[in-house]
């Protein structure tokens, strides 16, 4: 039962980073972004990325004339991290 859960939060957070990945490659195509899958995946995925993109936007390296989107790479880096303190939790406490 122990390693179920966390290999469950495991699988979660690399669907999650999948998702993310696979939102990143599509944005180089524009043309299908009216697909229903693909909608959907920037309804799961831009939650995510919003508040990131914002904090970039108001920082010092942000501002109206930011061509790239850094907001993917620091998104894959926190969901690194919270995964790894969640697991790190839940085997601290399942133990």
């Amino acid at each position: 039962m122990n390693n179920i859960l966390i290999t469950a939060v495991d699988y979660f957070f690399r669907i999650l980073s999948y998702a993310l990945l696979i939102r990143v490659l599509l944005s180089w195509f524009p043309m299908v972004h009216n697909a229903k899958p693909v909608r959907l995946l920037f309804s799961v995925t831009e939650p995510i990325l919003a508040p990131v993109r914002n904090l970039i936007r108001r920082s010092p390296l942000g501002g109206p004339g930011m061509v790239l989107d850094f907001s993917p790479i620091i998104v894959f880096f926190l969901i690194d991290v919270v995964r790894n303190i969640i697991i790190s939790f839940l085997m601290g406490i399942l133990r």
